[in-house]
């Protein structure tokens, strides 16, 4: 695809792929005044298009809007137009290679003006501005699965709403989490969580701890886990990350604690003699992950050692880069810590990109999204015959897992209204047609999979009627989103018309050399193989090869020690290397700049016409522009041309003036 538009570029269309730049006042008058410009097979082009595309592709205010250039940018526009209604006239836009490319660019030109893309921006401003803060929260679990049955959903937030009313009520949150919460930590932590921040806990709750105020008590909150209730003891500045290394002694059952504890004193006292940090790690720590790069850990951030709280504490205490604690233990033994560097939240602009990506694959996206499809659905009318949809659903059975479902829809059923859209009917067959074109093999349970293609189906239909406001609304989307659609077709005729037959027609390529000879002169020039290497070594081996006369043994040879070749017609001024070697044939060797190459100069050629082979790339380029120019002579005889003076003259006044 990107060949394709580099290609398009180049062709002297000149307006393919330019960026969602400036919109000029009067594309914003498209719809109050359509003057034509010209008509192409009695198909109109405004002057509004014109004048958009002209600006945007000209930035030069004193050399490009002069009347010359503007005629000379009507007169290709004019056959651009041509060319593009002749791939039209064959249905070029209808195959599945065109409509596939052409539906990818829309995709994403449409990125920018719809609500998704503003979204996710909107989502990482919100998530990078609670990145400031951490939070200390406990919580109350009430486990619930998320496809639990209603009544069993409802009795675990009968359940969770009911301890929320005994805490208001006077009751201990902490007491309550210790005996009634299903998370088994609440037994030892009674329900507290520690500090933690943006993107740390599932994002339900980690709404909830954000907009819930120190000291209060949070509403019933659902999550994957079930039902929550927090309550919010403390919030802070944010921390940001640190990093540390660190040397540990194992404890347990088979080991006594009083020896290891005076085996981490010991280390402690050679650490304050001046023993190096490196060699103590490597001789005692037991820590196999970190102790052959000096105990060094990732950095973490608060919350992301909650288990072992004491270790987070020590690491966030140490002040400088160097400080080291005091011998301290964990669950998992004894240690010492050296902080290596205290890292702050990186400014916004730093962040953006990376945060962007994980807030795209986070689920507070997907919950968002489904509140703007809701939103959506609201603003766009939708009202579904939940009648209908049932005898609908009840179509459901096991061919739908093997993508492979045929209903059988009466003629009266198939006609009956499944939804409205702004009072648009859509019918039951309507979403039969497209279930059976578009359904997959799944391991969802039937009546599951239909609803989630129901569902596409109605968002599909959504996006149609975003797509026609900002047709209507959004003159700059419209325009770019034509000059796609006629710039694939553009490069699809050309290739077919133009480009393949120039470069594969070898009869027509030396027909028109023949007839153009004089058009190709040069001056003195050698015909040159040259071979190359950043080692001398290759000269001596590969000249006794060229001295035998053995193509293949050459060849084999450059492959295997990867020598580089170049061959052509070359003029004494076009290649260094020529500079440094005798101007006659024969094979000679040099080095410039560090490459050592070896030139086999076959002949010197005199000053005249070149052969055919040594035109054939500026042959082929002006066959291009040969055949260019014919084909276009017979599209001004297919297609009628007709410029509107008045048009004209307007487009010249307003792009003079403004310009």
């Amino acid at each position: 695809m990107l060949k394709r538009t580099a290609i398009t570029l180049i062709c002297n269309v000149l307006f393919i792929l330019c960026a969602f730049a400036q919109a000029s006042t009067e594309s914003a008058k498209a719809k109050s005044n359509s003057l034509t410009l010209f008509t192409v097979n009695k198909k109109p082009v405004t002057v509004e298009e014109f004048i958009y595309l002209y600006k945007k592709n000209h930035q030069d205010p004193g050399k490009d809007f002069t009347q010359e250039k503007i005629n000379e940018y009507l007169a290709l526009f004019i056959n651009f137009k041509l060319k593009v209604e002749e791939a039209k006239r064959r249905r070029l836009d209808t195959t599945q290679v065109f409509l596939k490319e052409f539906n990818g660019y829309k995709d994403e030109l449409r990125k920018p003006y719809l609500p998704d893309s503003k979204l996710v921006d909107s989502l990482v401003k919100m998530t990078y501005e609670r990145m400031q803060e951490e939070i200390n929260a406990s919580h109350i679990l009430i486990s619930v699965k998320p496809d639990a049955a209603p009544a069993d959903t409802l009795k675990a937030y009968s359940k969770i709403s009911e301890l929320r009313q005994k805490i208001l009520a006077g009751e201990s949150f902490e007491r309550v989490a210790e005996t009634s919460s299903d998370d088994p930590s609440a037994k030892t932590n009674k329900g507290n969580l520690g500090y933690f921040t943006a993107m740390q806990m599932v994002y339900p709750f980690e709404n909830a701890a954000y907009t819930t105020k120190v000291g209060d008590v949070s509403p019933p909150v659902r999550t994957r886990f079930g039902y929550h209730i927090l309550k919010v003891s403390d919030r802070r500045a944010s921390r940001g990350e640190v990093e540390v290394a660190h040397i540990m002694l194992r404890t347990g059952n088979t080991k006594e604690n009083d020896k290891v504890k005076d085996t981490i004193f010991s280390i402690y006292d050679q650490l304050q003699a001046g023993m190096k940090w490196e060699e103590l790690c490597q001789q005692f720590s037991e820590d196999a992950t970190s102790k052959e790069n000096g105990g060094k850990l990732r950095p973490f951030g608060a919350g992301a050692m909650a288990a072992v709280p004491e270790f987070e504490k020590t690491a966030f205490n140490l002040e400088k880069p160097g400080d080291i604690s005091d011998p301290f233990q964990t669950q998992y033994g004894w240690h010492i810590m050296r902080l290596e560097r205290k890292i702050p939240v990186p400014p916004f602009a730093e962040i953006t990109a990376s945060l962007k990506t994980r807030v795209a694959r986070d689920e507070r996206t997907e919950l968002s999204k489904q509140d703007l499809q809701n939103k959506q659905r609201k603003e766009y009318q939708y009202q579904e015959n939940r009648e209908v949809k049932s005898r609908l659903m009840n179509l459901a059975d096991s061919s739908l897992q093997k993508g492979k479902w045929k209903p059988v829809v009466t003629s009266n059923f198939g006609k009956e209204v499944l939804f409205t859209l702004k009072q648009k009917k859509y019918l039951v067959r309507d979403f039969t047609r497209y279930a059976e074109k578009n359904q997959r093999n799944n391991a969802l349970a039937p009546t599951k999979y239909l609803d989630q293609l129901y569902q596409q189906f109605v968002d599909m239909h959504i996006g149609q009627l975003v797509e026609r406001e900002l047709l209507d609304t959004q003159p700059e989307y419209k325009y770019l989103l034509q000059e796609y659609y006629e710039g694939i077709l553009l490069f699809d005729i050309m290739e077919k018309e133009v480009w393949s037959k120039a470069s594969q027609d070898s009869v027509g390529q030396r027909s028109y050399y023949e007839g153009h000879k004089t058009d190709y002169q040069t001056t003195e020039r050698a015909k040159a193989v040259f071979y190359s290497s950043n080692k001398n070594e290759f000269r001596t081996p590969l000249q006794e090869l060229i001295a035998d006369s053995s193509t293949q043994k050459i060849d084999e040879y450059l492959l295997k020690h990867k020598i580089k070749a170049e061959s052509g017609y070359f003029k004494k001024d076009e290649r260094a290397v020529l500079q440094k070697v005798p101007w006659s044939k024969g094979v000679h060797s040099t080095e410039n700049n560090g490459i050592y190459y070896l030139a086999w100069l076959k002949d010197i050629l005199p000053p005249g016409v070149m052969s055919f082979e040594e035109a054939r790339p500026s042959v082929i380029s002006d066959y291009q522009s040969f055949l260019e120019k014919n084909w276009i002579s017979q599209l001004k005889k297919k297609y009628s041309v007709k410029v509107n003076d008045k048009g004209k003259q307007y487009i010249l006044q307003q792009l003079q003036t403004k310009g």
